[in-house]
């Protein structure tokens, strides 16, 4: 399942949107686990307000997602199945240079997923069971909070 091309079915949708979720439940885990990872000497307050953020963050993406989904018009599946391919294509090897860099990373590649998407869902012709203009909003909407994740990274980084 690619980005690539232009989404031409419900049920193409459905998967991206599915790999979507999948994608922001990994993100929310790794930022849960930075923070416990931290000794109490590390924890920075911008640092745990910025994985604090990002885990609340996913979670509300990964319901708006869902909500997308479960107004299609096609049957979904497994969450493994989703898994696998999230893991095969976007989750890094977690060797990272510390917390920032790997959030930074994370924010990056929601981004870049999340701009593909939409590229390909507008240069589709294909009459979806959800409306077209709400479902890019909802995307749009994602895409520039993980912007703004990004900026807020690059800040936080900038400042260490």
């Amino acid at each position: 399942m690619s980005v690539s091309y232009p989404v031409a079915s419900d049920h193409q949708l459905a998967r991206l949107l599915q790999i979507g979720m999948v994608l922001e439940e990994v993100f929310e885990a790794r930022a849960h686990n930075h923070y416990e990872a931290l000794d109490e000497s590390e924890r920075d307050p911008d640092i745990v307000e910025l994985l604090e953020h990002a885990a609340e963050e996913s979670a509300e993406h990964r319901e708006r997602l869902a909500t997308l989904v479960d107004e299609l018009d096609a049957d979904t599946i497994a969450y493994e199945e989703i898994e696998m391919l999230v893991s095969a294509r976007y989750e890094a090897d977690g060797d990272f240079d510390g917390v920032l860099y790997d959030q930074l990373c994370n924010e990056e590649t929601a981004y870049k997923f999340y701009d593909d998407l939409i590229t390909a869902i507008a240069s589709s012709d294909t009459t979806f069971s959800v409306d077209r203009e709400r479902l890019i909003e909802t995307l749009r909407t994602i895409r520039d909070e993980e912007a703004e994740g990004v900026e807020a990274v690059t800040k936080l980084m900038e400042e260490r």
